[in-house]
């Protein structure tokens, strides 16, 4: 019993390591399942949706392989040649067999490294084009998205999964996949070349690959858990950026920048905190693997050299310099990979986390999607009817109540009332931005719900108070990227539209830069340019939401003058604070806590002395005082 007291050593510390895992496993799943931690999917659903992205390259994949098999090769024939070396030079020495051998290796070896490096030239360029097409869907899916949904998700959590999250996943494609396989089928191959050598050191090393499976097992867990943290904060303070960046003019004006500063820090702490933990998972599982490759070393040369040295047989058959030195290198060759797993692990769970995130978005279902029987309308003639339309944007809180109305082709009507009314709620709704839940919108007769919605915001065009310029040029912002149109046809837009005043001032007029949002213009600046891009694209109707807000009264006139024209293109719906901009209007609906009280022209509705004559004495009265 005493001269085994040495492999009992290593099986006891062996045991009571896996024992300390074992009840930490047990401990931390308990705290998962109480904090609320679940999956949301499955290794294997998640390889299976990954894996649709790479079947059109399954080619490449293949070659791949083929490649693969060399250097698989070579780590399994390589023990053999060195411990022939090794027993050439113990043994009957020949130094021509010596060079031929050794040239043998060289030759297996240098032909091994081109494989290599084919192996990943190919799969790298395989890979970018793997998720460049992930990237795509995603965004695509998220353009898909109504506003109501879009308004739900941050901005910062989207730009992290279109960036960060599918660059983690890239990475499963470009090495991870191959260097798994590589490493799975170099492992059988070392097992079956011991084997073959000697089943009785095999029989021993096996006896160390249920501690490699429990640990593997115990490390995925914790590691998956701890790769979702990480995600999670970082999500955060991506989210945290986007909005307090956006924001920051706010943050300066109120001197705020200490508490954004603190909270900033709070964020920040909290994402090293999660990377720290991340690295102590996996900081753990190399040693451990390098605990038993230490142990499965020590066997060999205890038991193995005790047999060699002693020239005695063990387990009926008998052991060589060579054949210990043979299984030497295979016992480094075969733990090599299982320790590389820490690593691979690392990228495993983050693809998965990230994985998960990507598939998160993606299986969100559009709520605004065609009918099976949707139309695409050539033309558009203008005409708008609502039947008893009711909406609301949270369930029994409605914000339109049985509105019903009706607009000519051509006609220019307006929406007035108090904030809140559902001025701009019926824009939204004409344009299916939203959708309702009772009653009827009707475009030329034509139930809205059943026509394309691409076609029928192919023929709407809006003008918004907020103007939301794209950084490029003024001229890639009136066009937005549409081929076909010549300079002198924009020339010609922004002359209608009064937008040429300015443009005619600028340096390089139309391919004067816009810098982000368009903050190098004014207001009015960016409403004209608003202007003529919608008109660029020949609407049937035109939306106008508070287009005149915000201005200064130069600019208002010039605005004004601008809408006085566009009358004549088709059908206007304006929703306006400013009563003087709408005066001309054919009609005029004037809103109230969702439903319509009033309805007529402006003297119709000066006459009748409600809330459209409250409203426009109101405004008179404050620029009576302002003069």
């Amino acid at each position: 019993m005493y001269k085994y007291f040495p492999l009992l050593l290593v099986g006891g510390i062996v045991g009571i390591v896996s024992a300390i895992l074992i009840l930490a496993y047990a401990l931390v799943k308990n705290k998962k399942e109480s904090m609320g931690f679940d999956r949301q999917m499955k290794d294997g659903e998640i390889i299976k949706r990954l894996m649709q992205y790479g079947k059109p390259y399954r080619k490449q994949f293949l070659f791949v392989g083929f490649l693969m098999l060399f250097s698989i090769a070579y780590d399994i024939v390589a023990p053999l040649i060195v411990g022939n070396i090794e027993e050439l030079i113990v043994g009957d020495f020949q130094l021509n067999r010596l060079f031929q051998t050794v040239a043998v290796y060289a030759s297996i070896l240098i032909f091994s490294m081109i494989c290599l490096y084919l192996q990943s030239i190919i799969l790298q360029k395989t890979g970018q084009r793997i998720i460049s097409h992930l990237r795509e869907d995603l965004f695509t899916h998220i353009e898909s998205l109504s506003h109501e949904q879009l308004n739900e998700i941050p901005v910062g959590k989207l730009v992290t999964r279109v960036t960060n999250d599918t660059n983690a996943i890239s990475m499963m494609f470009t090495n991870l996949l191959v260097n798994l396989t590589k490493n799975c089928f170099v492992v059988l191959g070392i097992l079956t070349a011991m084997f073959c050598l000697n089943y009785e050191l095999t029989l021993m090393i096996l006896c160390f690959v249920p501690f490699i499976l429990l640990f593997t097992v115990i490390f995925r867990k914790f590691s998956r858990r701890a790769y979702r943290k990480v995600k999670d904060c970082t999500t955060d303070i991506n989210t945290y950026l986007s909005e307090n960046l956006s924001g920051i003019k706010i943050t300066q004006i109120f001197n705020r920048e200490n508490a954004k500063m603190q909270d900033f820090c709070n964020k920040s702490n909290a994402l090293g905190k999660a990377k720290t933990k991340q690295i102590l998972v996996f900081g753990i599982f190399r040693p451990l693997v390098y605990m038993l490759y230490l142990s499965s070393i020590l066997c060999l040369f205890y038991l193995g050299g005790k047999g060699y040295l002693e020239n005695t047989v063990f387990l009926g058959q008998s052991l060589t310099g060579g054949t210990i030195v043979t299984f030497y290198m295979y016992i480094s060759k075969f733990f090599t990979p299982i320790q590389n797993l820490a690593e691979q692990f690392s990228w495993l769970q983050s693809a998965f986390a990230s994985a998960e995130k990507v598939f998160s978005i993606m299986d969100i279902p559009p709520k605004m999607v065609d009918d099976a029987d949707a139309v695409a309308l050539t033309e558009v003639r203008g005409e708008i009817e609502f039947r008893d339309v009711w909406f609301s944007y949270i369930p029994g809180e409605w914000v339109l109540r049985g509105v019903s109305f009706h607009v000519n082709p051509g006609d220019t009507v307006a929406f007035v009332g108090s904030t809140g009314s559902g001025k701009t709620t019926i824009l939204s709704l004409i344009c299916r931005n939203y959708e309702f839940q009772k009653g009827e919108i009707l475009i030329d007769g034509i139930d809205i719900r059943k026509i394309k919605i691409s076609s029928l915001r192919k023929h709407f065009g809006q003008m918004l108070q907020d103007v939301f310029l794209f950084s490029g040029t003024i001229r890639s912002n009136i066009l937005l990227r549409e081929d076909g149109i010549t300079d002198a046809q924009i020339m010609e837009t922004c002359r209608y539209v009064n937008a040429n005043y300015f443009i005619d001032k600028l340096e390089y007029g139309l391919d004067e830069t816009v810098r982000e949002r368009g903050n190098n213009f004014s207001a009015g600046q960016r409403q004209l340019l608003s202007f003529a891009r919608t008109l660029i694209h020949k609407p049937s109707v035109m939306i106008l939401d508070e287009a005149t807000a915000n201005i200064d009264t130069e600019t208002e006139l010039l605005i004004q003058n601008s809408l006085e024209r566009m009358k004549n293109i088709g059908t206007m719906l304006i929703v306006a604070h400013r009563l003087s901009t709408i005066q001309h209007a054919n009609n005029i609906i004037v809103l109230s806590h969702g439903r319509i009280i009033e309805e007529g022209n402006h003297q119709e509705l000066l006459a009748a002395h409600g809330r459209y004559y409250q409203l426009y004495m109101l405004q008179y009265q404050k620029e009576q005082l302002k003069g």
